[in-house]
Protein backbone atom coordinates (compact mmCIF):
# COMPACT_ATOMS: atom_id res chain seq x y z
CA UNK A 1 0.00 0.00 0.00
CA UNK A 2 2.80 2.36 0.85
CA UNK A 3 4.47 1.58 -2.48
CA UNK A 4 1.26 2.45 -4.33
CA UNK A 5 0.91 5.68 -2.35
CA UNK A 6 4.52 6.56 -3.14
CA UNK A 7 3.99 5.92 -6.84
CA UNK A 8 0.84 8.01 -6.83
CA UNK A 9 2.61 10.82 -5.01
CA UNK A 10 5.48 10.60 -7.48
CA UNK A 11 3.08 10.83 -10.41
CA UNK A 12 1.45 13.90 -8.90
CA UNK A 13 4.87 15.49 -8.40
CA UNK A 14 5.86 14.78 -12.00
CA UNK A 15 2.56 16.21 -13.23
CA UNK A 16 3.06 19.32 -11.11
CA UNK A 17 6.56 19.71 -12.52
CA UNK A 18 5.24 19.46 -16.07
CA UNK A 19 2.64 22.12 -15.33
CA UNK A 20 5.30 24.43 -13.95
CA UNK A 21 7.57 23.79 -16.92
CA UNK A 22 4.70 24.49 -19.29
CA UNK A 23 3.84 27.66 -17.42
CA UNK A 24 7.38 28.99 -17.68
CA UNK A 25 7.13 28.87 -21.48
CA UNK A 26 4.73 31.81 -21.38
CA UNK A 27 6.57 34.93 -20.24
CA UNK A 28 5.33 38.38 -19.39
CA UNK A 29 6.48 41.51 -21.18
CA UNK A 30 7.92 41.69 -24.69
CA UNK A 31 10.74 39.70 -26.32
CA UNK A 32 12.36 42.94 -27.57
CA UNK A 33 13.00 43.89 -23.92
CA UNK A 34 14.71 40.61 -23.00
CA UNK A 35 17.02 39.81 -25.89
CA UNK A 36 19.47 36.92 -25.53
CA UNK A 37 23.18 37.77 -25.97
CA UNK A 38 23.27 36.67 -29.62
CA UNK A 39 20.37 38.92 -30.76
CA UNK A 40 20.51 42.69 -31.28
CA UNK A 41 17.98 45.16 -32.63
CA UNK A 42 18.95 46.85 -35.92
CA UNK A 43 15.95 49.10 -36.62
CA UNK A 44 12.98 50.30 -34.59
CA UNK A 45 10.58 49.83 -37.51
CA UNK A 46 10.27 47.82 -40.67
CA UNK A 47 9.73 44.37 -42.13
CA UNK A 48 10.87 41.88 -44.83
CA UNK A 49 14.65 42.24 -44.64
CA UNK A 50 16.99 41.44 -47.57
CA UNK A 51 20.79 41.24 -47.32
CA UNK A 52 22.99 43.04 -49.83
CA UNK A 53 25.41 40.74 -51.74
CA UNK A 54 28.37 42.06 -49.72
CA UNK A 55 26.56 41.64 -46.40
CA UNK A 56 27.07 45.29 -45.43
CA UNK A 57 23.50 46.53 -45.86
CA UNK A 58 19.94 45.34 -45.43
CA UNK A 59 17.06 46.56 -47.56
CA UNK A 60 13.64 46.45 -45.91
CA UNK A 61 10.10 47.75 -46.13
CA UNK A 62 8.79 50.44 -43.79
CA UNK A 63 5.43 48.65 -43.70
CA UNK A 64 3.11 46.72 -45.99
CA UNK A 65 2.17 49.04 -48.87
CA UNK A 66 4.95 51.34 -47.75
CA UNK A 67 8.38 52.60 -48.85
CA UNK A 68 11.64 50.71 -49.24
CA UNK A 69 14.69 51.64 -47.15
CA UNK A 70 18.25 50.40 -46.76
CA UNK A 71 20.22 50.34 -43.51
CA UNK A 72 23.99 50.07 -43.10
CA UNK A 73 24.54 47.15 -40.71
CA UNK A 74 27.66 48.70 -39.13
CA UNK A 75 26.69 52.38 -38.83
CA UNK A 76 22.88 51.90 -38.50
CA UNK A 77 22.39 54.74 -40.97
CA UNK A 78 19.08 54.45 -42.86
CA UNK A 79 18.38 55.73 -46.38
CA UNK A 80 15.10 55.95 -48.28
CA UNK A 81 15.10 54.07 -51.60
CA UNK A 82 11.63 54.87 -52.96
CA UNK A 83 11.92 58.64 -52.69
CA UNK A 84 9.11 59.44 -55.14
CA UNK A 85 5.28 59.38 -54.75
CA UNK A 86 4.04 55.78 -55.05
CA UNK A 87 1.04 53.65 -54.05
CA UNK A 88 3.21 51.54 -51.75
CA UNK A 89 5.30 48.39 -52.12
CA UNK A 90 5.16 45.03 -50.35
CA UNK A 91 8.72 43.75 -50.79
CA UNK A 92 12.26 44.77 -51.74
CA UNK A 93 15.05 42.26 -52.43
CA UNK A 94 18.65 42.46 -53.61
CA UNK A 95 19.85 40.96 -56.86
CA UNK A 96 23.46 39.62 -56.93
CA UNK A 97 24.47 42.74 -58.91
CA UNK A 98 23.47 45.00 -56.02
CA UNK A 99 20.40 46.24 -57.89
CA UNK A 100 17.02 45.61 -56.29
CA UNK A 101 13.71 44.05 -57.18
CA UNK A 102 10.57 45.69 -55.86
CA UNK A 103 7.14 44.08 -55.64
CA UNK A 104 4.28 46.54 -55.82
CA UNK A 105 1.23 47.69 -57.73
CA UNK A 106 0.78 50.64 -60.08
CA UNK A 107 -2.26 51.85 -58.12
CA UNK A 108 -3.83 51.03 -54.77
CA UNK A 109 -7.43 49.79 -54.74
CA UNK A 110 -7.77 48.04 -51.39
CA UNK A 111 -5.55 45.71 -49.37
CA UNK A 112 -7.00 42.41 -50.58
CA UNK A 113 -7.46 43.31 -54.25
CA UNK A 114 -4.13 45.07 -54.60
CA UNK A 115 -2.21 42.28 -52.88
CA UNK A 116 -3.87 39.37 -54.69
CA UNK A 117 -4.33 40.85 -58.18
CA UNK A 118 -2.11 43.84 -58.91
CA UNK A 119 1.41 43.17 -57.60
CA UNK A 120 4.19 43.48 -60.22
CA UNK A 121 7.96 43.10 -60.44
CA UNK A 122 10.08 46.26 -60.77
CA UNK A 123 13.85 46.71 -61.16
CA UNK A 124 15.46 49.50 -59.14
CA UNK A 125 19.05 50.39 -60.04
CA UNK A 126 21.35 50.72 -57.04
CA UNK A 127 22.92 54.03 -56.04
CA UNK A 128 20.85 56.13 -58.42
CA UNK A 129 17.89 58.46 -58.13
CA UNK A 130 16.16 56.70 -61.01
CA UNK A 131 12.67 55.34 -60.59
CA UNK A 132 12.17 51.56 -60.92
CA UNK A 133 11.31 49.99 -64.27
CA UNK A 134 8.42 47.52 -64.57
CA UNK A 135 9.45 44.07 -65.80
CA UNK A 136 6.03 43.27 -67.23
CA UNK A 137 5.27 40.45 -64.83
CA UNK A 138 2.58 40.21 -62.16
CA UNK A 139 3.39 38.10 -59.12
CA UNK A 140 1.76 36.28 -56.22
CA UNK A 141 3.51 36.94 -52.91
CA UNK A 142 7.34 36.63 -52.92
CA UNK A 143 10.19 35.84 -55.28
CA UNK A 144 13.22 33.54 -55.14
CA UNK A 145 16.52 35.10 -56.27
CA UNK A 146 19.75 33.25 -56.99
CA UNK A 147 22.81 34.28 -54.96
CA UNK A 148 25.06 33.83 -58.01
CA UNK A 149 23.10 34.58 -61.18
CA UNK A 150 20.16 36.66 -62.35
CA UNK A 151 17.80 33.69 -62.19
CA UNK A 152 14.54 34.27 -60.33
CA UNK A 153 11.42 32.25 -59.55
CA UNK A 154 7.90 33.23 -58.55
CA UNK A 155 4.34 31.96 -58.56
CA UNK A 156 1.13 33.13 -60.17
CA UNK A 157 -2.50 32.35 -59.46
CA UNK A 158 -5.89 32.90 -61.09
CA UNK A 159 -5.94 36.26 -59.29
CA UNK A 160 -3.22 37.74 -61.51
CA UNK A 161 -3.90 35.85 -64.75
CA UNK A 162 -7.52 34.62 -64.86
CA UNK A 163 -7.33 33.89 -68.60
CA UNK A 164 -4.49 31.37 -68.33
CA UNK A 165 -4.65 29.99 -64.77
CA UNK A 166 -7.75 28.22 -63.49
CA UNK A 167 -9.47 29.11 -60.24
CA UNK A 168 -7.63 27.38 -57.38
CA UNK A 169 -4.47 26.74 -59.39
CA UNK A 170 -1.00 28.12 -58.73
CA UNK A 171 2.03 27.92 -61.02
CA UNK A 172 5.78 28.20 -60.35
CA UNK A 173 7.98 29.84 -63.01
CA UNK A 174 11.67 30.59 -63.47
CA UNK A 175 13.23 33.29 -65.64
CA UNK A 176 16.36 35.43 -65.99
CA UNK A 177 16.51 39.17 -65.39
CA UNK A 178 18.30 40.63 -68.41
CA UNK A 179 18.93 44.06 -69.87
CA UNK A 180 18.77 44.56 -73.63
CA UNK A 181 18.94 47.92 -75.36
CA UNK A 182 19.13 49.56 -71.96
CA UNK A 183 15.78 48.09 -70.89
CA UNK A 184 15.47 45.35 -68.24
CA UNK A 185 13.01 42.50 -68.69
CA UNK A 186 12.50 38.81 -67.97
CA UNK A 187 13.84 36.24 -70.44
CA UNK A 188 13.70 32.44 -70.70
CA UNK A 189 10.46 32.21 -68.74
CA UNK A 190 9.74 28.55 -67.95
CA UNK A 191 6.85 26.85 -66.17
CA UNK A 192 8.16 24.57 -63.43
CA UNK A 193 5.19 23.21 -61.50
CA UNK A 194 1.40 23.50 -61.16
CA UNK A 195 -0.70 22.71 -58.12
CA UNK A 196 -4.33 22.87 -57.08
CA UNK A 197 -5.83 24.11 -53.83
CA UNK A 198 -6.73 23.06 -51.23
CA UNK A 199 -4.03 20.38 -51.50
CA UNK A 200 -1.34 22.94 -52.31
CA UNK A 201 -0.79 26.59 -53.18
CA UNK A 202 2.77 27.28 -54.34
CA UNK A 203 5.29 29.97 -53.38
CA UNK A 204 8.93 30.03 -54.52
CA UNK A 205 11.51 30.70 -51.82
CA UNK A 206 15.14 30.05 -52.77
CA UNK A 207 17.58 28.29 -55.09
CA UNK A 208 20.34 25.92 -54.01
CA UNK A 209 22.95 23.55 -55.43
CA UNK A 210 24.11 26.02 -58.08
CA UNK A 211 20.52 26.89 -59.02
CA UNK A 212 19.68 23.29 -59.92
CA UNK A 213 17.00 23.00 -57.23
CA UNK A 214 14.21 25.35 -56.22
CA UNK A 215 13.01 25.25 -52.61
CA UNK A 216 9.37 26.20 -52.20
CA UNK A 217 6.45 26.25 -49.79
CA UNK A 218 3.24 24.31 -50.33
CA UNK A 219 0.36 25.91 -48.43
CA UNK A 220 -2.51 23.64 -47.38
CA UNK A 221 -4.38 26.06 -45.18
CA UNK A 222 -4.01 26.40 -42.25
CA UNK A 223 -0.77 24.42 -42.57
CA UNK A 224 2.29 24.56 -44.84
CA UNK A 225 5.12 22.25 -45.93
CA UNK A 226 8.70 22.48 -47.27
CA UNK A 227 9.55 20.95 -50.66
CA UNK A 228 12.24 21.14 -53.33
CA UNK A 229 12.08 20.51 -57.06
CA UNK A 230 14.99 19.57 -59.30
CA UNK A 231 14.77 22.03 -62.18
CA UNK A 232 16.07 19.53 -64.73
CA UNK A 233 14.39 16.25 -63.81
CA UNK A 234 11.37 17.85 -62.08
CA UNK A 235 11.85 15.39 -59.21
CA UNK A 236 10.18 16.67 -56.03
CA UNK A 237 11.68 16.13 -52.57
CA UNK A 238 9.72 16.46 -49.34
CA UNK A 239 11.86 18.13 -46.69
CA UNK A 240 9.26 18.75 -44.00
CA UNK A 241 5.60 17.78 -44.09
CA UNK A 242 4.03 17.21 -40.68
CA UNK A 243 0.28 16.71 -40.35
CA UNK A 244 -1.20 19.54 -38.29
CA UNK A 245 1.97 21.70 -38.35
CA UNK A 246 2.74 24.95 -40.17
CA UNK A 247 6.19 25.10 -41.78
CA UNK A 248 6.97 27.89 -44.25
CA UNK A 249 10.50 27.84 -45.63
CA UNK A 250 12.42 31.14 -45.65
CA UNK A 251 16.12 31.99 -46.12
CA UNK A 252 18.63 29.30 -47.07
CA UNK A 253 22.19 29.24 -45.73
CA UNK A 254 24.91 29.92 -48.35
CA UNK A 255 26.15 26.33 -48.36
CA UNK A 256 22.64 25.16 -49.25
CA UNK A 257 22.58 22.50 -46.54
CA UNK A 258 20.09 24.12 -44.17
CA UNK A 259 17.19 26.54 -44.37
CA UNK A 260 15.23 28.71 -41.99
CA UNK A 261 11.58 27.89 -41.44
CA UNK A 262 8.69 29.76 -39.86
CA UNK A 263 7.23 26.93 -37.78
CA UNK A 264 4.28 26.52 -35.44
CA UNK A 265 6.00 23.60 -33.69
CA UNK A 266 5.76 23.88 -29.89
CA UNK A 267 3.22 26.72 -30.23
CA UNK A 268 -0.21 26.90 -28.55
CA UNK A 269 -1.90 26.90 -31.97
CA UNK A 270 -0.83 25.38 -35.26
CA UNK A 271 -1.13 28.05 -37.94
CA UNK A 272 0.82 30.93 -39.49
CA UNK A 273 -0.07 33.31 -36.64
CA UNK A 274 1.83 31.29 -34.04
CA UNK A 275 5.37 30.82 -35.32
CA UNK A 276 9.02 31.05 -34.40
CA UNK A 277 12.15 30.59 -36.49
CA UNK A 278 13.67 27.12 -36.82
CA UNK A 279 16.66 25.75 -38.75
CA UNK A 280 15.97 22.72 -40.95
CA UNK A 281 18.60 20.44 -42.47
CA UNK A 282 17.59 19.95 -46.11
CA UNK A 283 17.43 16.17 -46.18
CA UNK A 284 14.43 14.10 -47.34
CA UNK A 285 11.83 14.10 -44.53
CA UNK A 286 14.50 15.67 -42.35
CA UNK A 287 14.29 15.09 -38.58
CA UNK A 288 16.97 17.74 -37.94
CA UNK A 289 15.00 20.77 -36.79
CA UNK A 290 16.40 23.31 -34.30
CA UNK A 291 14.59 26.28 -32.78
CA UNK A 292 16.41 29.60 -33.27
CA UNK A 293 14.08 32.18 -31.63
CA UNK A 294 11.64 32.14 -28.72
CA UNK A 295 9.36 35.08 -29.55
CA UNK A 296 6.38 32.75 -29.12
CA UNK A 297 7.16 32.36 -25.42
CA UNK A 298 5.61 35.81 -25.05
CA UNK A 299 1.81 35.86 -25.59
CA UNK A 300 0.92 37.85 -28.70
CA UNK A 301 4.36 37.73 -30.36
CA UNK A 302 5.98 35.85 -33.22
CA UNK A 303 9.33 36.04 -35.06
CA UNK A 304 9.18 35.90 -38.84
CA UNK A 305 10.72 36.51 -42.29
CA UNK A 306 14.30 35.38 -41.53
CA UNK A 307 17.09 35.74 -44.11
CA UNK A 308 20.74 34.66 -43.87
CA UNK A 309 23.76 36.89 -44.51
CA UNK A 310 26.06 35.99 -47.45
CA UNK A 311 28.70 34.61 -45.09
CA UNK A 312 26.15 32.57 -43.13
CA UNK A 313 27.05 34.19 -39.80
CA UNK A 314 23.96 36.31 -39.16
CA UNK A 315 20.20 35.98 -39.50
CA UNK A 316 18.07 39.07 -40.02
CA UNK A 317 14.44 38.71 -38.98
CA UNK A 318 11.54 40.80 -37.74
CA UNK A 319 9.50 41.05 -34.59
CA UNK A 320 5.81 40.54 -35.31
CA UNK A 321 2.44 40.09 -33.64
CA UNK A 322 0.26 37.04 -34.05
CA UNK A 323 -2.85 39.15 -34.65
CA UNK A 324 -1.38 40.84 -37.75
CA UNK A 325 -1.32 39.73 -41.37
CA UNK A 326 1.68 37.79 -42.67
CA UNK A 327 4.68 40.02 -43.36
CA UNK A 328 3.79 42.80 -40.95
CA UNK A 329 6.77 43.65 -38.76
CA UNK A 330 7.90 46.00 -36.01
CA UNK A 331 11.64 46.26 -36.47
CA UNK A 332 14.57 44.26 -37.85
CA UNK A 333 16.72 42.16 -35.52
CA UNK A 334 20.07 40.41 -36.04
CA UNK A 335 20.80 36.94 -34.66
CA UNK A 336 24.42 35.77 -34.59
CA UNK A 337 24.58 32.10 -35.51
CA UNK A 338 26.32 30.19 -32.73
Amino acid sequence: MRTGQALAAGAVAVLATLVVVGATQQKSGAPEDALPPNITQLTAFGERASWSPDGQRIAFMSKSFGDAFVVDVKTRMIRLLTHYPNPGYLRVQYLPTGDLLLIGARTFTDIQTTRARDQELWLLKADTRDRPVALGQKISEGIAISRKTMKVSWSNTHGQYPDSIAEGESVLYTADVVTEGGEPHLANKTEVLRAKAPECTLEAQDFRNDDTELIYTCYRSPFADVFGIDLKSRTITTYRKIAGEYNEVEGIFPDGKTALVESSRDQPKQNSNFIDIWRLTLEPNSPNFVRMTRWGDYPGYKASNPVVSPDGSTIAFQSARNTDAAGVGYGIFLLKVQ
